[in-house]
């Protein structure tokens, strides 16, 4: 059988499709938009999805609601949707095109591309549907059309970019839960910094990685790193070849490597998806093309699921598919949008704790209410297991960190890496606990009357120095220091300058004042993060 793409190329994709869709799966339509009077319209792009405390899903639409400027929308795991608000283009702001994030205090935090003063809002609002707006940008010095949720960082300050603007072509910058804004980095758009920001994610190692739509040496786009401090630096400028207009959050996997998309760019310039090292370097898994039938031009980003493997979205051929790929490369398709059950999917599938994955389409389904086809909501479950889900990924021994997931009544242990924990149950879907001494960086598991579950990622136990003995010396000088969390520490600095040492204990390493060094902090590197000292350590001749 023959189909006809938009682009009028013909290709023969039915029995590619099917020689390549993964097996056992199960895709389920879950809700038309377009049939009530005040739905969520035509989500897409970029429509982040996040899980609240009560185990169900929320997100934003930048089409429907009661005024059509826009809504947020809950969704329940068996399907059940729920629009919270309707925007109004005021001071709660209009056309959300963002999604959601978790925030440590429970609530959900997105942006709206106008209103407001008419550039954006930042806006946080309740499960229960309660807004509340937190900032307008001026459009301005603070840039305009924030597109893209803040992430929340380890200070407990939130962080995003605006997409244009700010003088020149965007901004990142730094937020206070209440609302208090500062940028901390403008894109000028002179080479190499870019221009137009798009998502930021939160990276193992505490900074914020994100890419950029344009700009670069060839204005095919860019990632970059930048600290809460707002120092930049760009980790890999694409050439066209090996991608282009990379408008997808990016994500870190659990082997430590970051993986996205681009919507164009790569050997036909229907986009690629690539993997990149910490430290900046790109490969390209996979080029797509128009005439194999697979999928091409992806909006969204990609999702790793707990089987390890990363999901994904198109736009095309003809109505857009969901994909799979290893990290290793090998791609199957798993599900081809026929145009009822969806179409143009442009949003980041999100795995649910209880294993299964969702998402929306911006267009396709039967709802016609304000729209012709108004997109629909889908499941793809995929026979993966529940888990939990950490809110906050890291943090030291003592701190409280926040848990999700499912059939938390009677529970009876939960470990950090194989040290047990304190905990308190907060209801079903959400408990708390405490890192415990002696806790290294690992998997969480809670053990609960239906089994036990494990976490997603490893949560990072951060290591803390809280003295060192003596506070000077000459080159040589024997150095005790005390602190906690160094199990398996890789590292140990005297300002920046490398030295041999020996891991006493979790709470003692010992080294020596290393050839080179200067007055400055020591520094412990373990798997968890970095800790410094409070003071110098002299170094006298």
């Amino acid at each position: 059988m023959t189909m006809r793409s938009g682009c009028g190329v013909i290709f023969s994709a039915l029995l590619l499709l099917v020689a390549t869709t993964a097996s056992a799966q199960t895709y389920t339509k879950l809700r038309d938009l377009g049939t009530q009077s005040g739905d969520p319209l035509n989500p897409a792009w970029i429509g982040i999805f996040a899980q609240g405390r009560d185990g169900n899903m929320y997100s934003t639409s930048q089409g429907g609601g009661a005024n059509a400027f826009g809504t947020v929308f809950r969704l329940t795991p068996s399907g059940t949707m729920t629009r919270l608000w309707s925007f109004a283009n005021g001071n709660d702001g209009a056309f959300p095109n963002s999604g959601l994030t978790l925030g440590t205090d429970g609530t959900l935090y997105g942006t709206a591309v106008n209103g407001g003063l008419g550039y954006g809002t930042v806006f946080k609002i309740t499960t229960g549907g309660n807004l509340t707006p937190l900032h307008s940008f001026n459009g301005n010095t603070e840039g305009l059309q924030p597109n893209a949720p803040p992430i929340q960082g380890n200070d407990g300050n939130f962080y995003a970019a605006t997409g244009n603007g700010g003088i020149n072509f965007g901004t990142i910058y730094r937020m206070t839960p209440a609302g208090a804004t500062t940028v901390i980095y403008t894109f000028d758009g002179v080479p190499p910094h870019g221009r137009y920001p798009r998502a930021l994610i939160l990276g193992t190692d505490g900074s914020f990685y994100g890419t950029a739509r344009g700009g670069g040496t060839n204005n095919s786009g860019m990632i970059f790193r930048i600290t809460a401090t707002g120092a930049f630096t760009p980790l890999h400028l694409f050439n066209g070849t090996d991608g282009q207009f990379p408008d997808g959050a990016i994500i870190q996997a659990s082997d430590g490597n970051f993986y996205g998309t681009t919507r164009g760019g790569g050997i036909d310039s229907l986009g690629v998806i690539y993997k990149m090292t910490p430290a900046g370097s790109l490969t390209v898994l996979r080029n797509f093309h128009e005439l194999d039938g697979l999928g091409y031009a992806p909006f969204s980003g990609l999702v790793q699921a707990t089987d390890g493997k990363l999901y994904g979205t198109t736009t095309g051929p003809s109505r857009g598919l969901l994909y799979q790929i290893t990290t290793s490369g090998d791609y199957n398709v798993v599900h081809p949008f026929a145009g009822p059950d969806g179409q143009s999917p442009q949003v980041s599938l999100f795995q649910q704790t209880g294993g299964v994955l969702y998402g929306d389409t911006s267009a396709g389904g039967i709802g016609n209410i304000g729209c012709v086809t108004c997109g629909v909501l889908y499941s793809l479950d995929m026979g993966m297991g529940p888990f939990v889900s950490i809110v906050n990924w890291s943090g030291k021994v003592g701190r409280t960190v926040q848990i999700l997931g499912q059939g938390f009544t009677g529970t009876t242990k939960v470990s950090f890496h194989g040290t047990e924990a304190t905990f308190t149950v907060l209801s079903n879907t959400f408990l708390t606990a405490v890192v415990p001494d002696g806790a290294t960086t690992g998997v969480i598991t809670v053990s609960t009357p239906g089994g036990a579950l494990k976490s997603s990622r490893k949560f990072q136990v951060m290591p803390s120095i809280t003295s060192f003995a003596p506070p000077s010396g000459p080159v040589g000088t024997p150095v005790t220091i005390t602190g906690v969390s160094f199990t398996g520490a890789r590292k140990v600095t005297f300002a920046q300058v490398s030295a041999t040492f020996t891991v006493d204990s979790d709470t003692q390493i010992s080294t020596t004042v290393p050839a080179g060094a200067v007055t400055g902090k020591i520094q412990v590197t373990t798997p968890g993060g970095k800790a410094t000292s409070a003071t110098d350590f002299t170094v006298t001749p």
